[in-house]
């Protein structure tokens, strides 16, 4: 069986991480382009959920070496300042 390397696999997280950010981004710009109340709480939840499950991929690529937690953080911090965003743009439609 061949080895993989780590910068292969440090490849293949980070891949798999912005694709799971990328998701939350569309669920995130639907509501924005919907202007859907973001205080839904089916939104809130599936929303939370969501986070909530990207944070732990972060976490463990982190706490495996695969992704520094510098750039774990950016990723978060980029989906919540998206988030920040849409409640801005819904709470300046009132």
């Amino acid at each position: 069986m061949e080895e993989v390397r780590i910068p292969d696999m440090a490849d293949k997280a980070m891949a798999l991480l912005r694709a799971d950010a990328d998701k939350i981004y569309k669920l995130i710009d639907v509501q924005m382009e919907n202007l859907t109340m973001p205080q839904c709480p089916l939104y809130e939840e599936v929303l939370d959920t969501q986070m909530f499950g990207l944070s732990r991929e972060v976490e463990f690529a982190v706490r495996l070496g695969l992704i520094e937690e510098e750039l774990g953080r950016s990723i978060m911090d980029e989906l919540e300042k998206r988030l920040a965003d849409l409640h801005e743009m819904f709470n300046s439609k009132k």
